[in-house]
């Protein structure tokens, strides 16, 4: 069983920064493939970052490329997002998710492939 517990959200101001951390426990944390999604309220949950197994590959969704930076510490079972510039928009609940099942280099960019949860950090950005 994985256990996955965010932190780091908070109220920004526009233009502001944050850093989100998810660490961890159980399981072998250098064999998943990991992302963060987030869901505004009224929204459907949505892909944010992903991170291959490997820590080679990441991919972002269009909305927050060159803004949001995702990494990880094998060390620490810890997974980053760096989020920068941010803007209201980004306001929403930020989830960290592992997946087990992905390969050495492939990232994960849908919910489903994921299986493990985190409880969610709020994140809300002022204007």
């Amino acid at each position: 069983q994985v256990q996955l517990v965010e932190s780091g959200g908070g109220l920004v101001q526009a233009g502001g920064s944050l850093r989100l951390s998810c660490v961890a426990s159980g399981g072998t944390f250098s064999h998943y493939a990991l992302g963060w999604f987030r869901q505004a309220p009224g929204k459907q949950r949505e892909f944010v970052a992903a991170l291959s197994r490997g820590g080679r590959r990441t991919d972002y969704a269009d909305s927050v490329e060159g803004r949001f930076a995702i990494s990880r510490d094998n060390a620490k079972n810890t997974v980053f997002l760096q989020m920068n510039s941010l803007k209201p928009e980004d306001t929403a609940i930020y989830y960290c998710a592992a997946d087990l099942r992905s390969s050495y280099w492939r990232t994960s960019l849908y919910a489903n492939d994921y299986d493990y949860w985190g409880q969610g950090t709020q994140v809300t950005v002022s204007s």
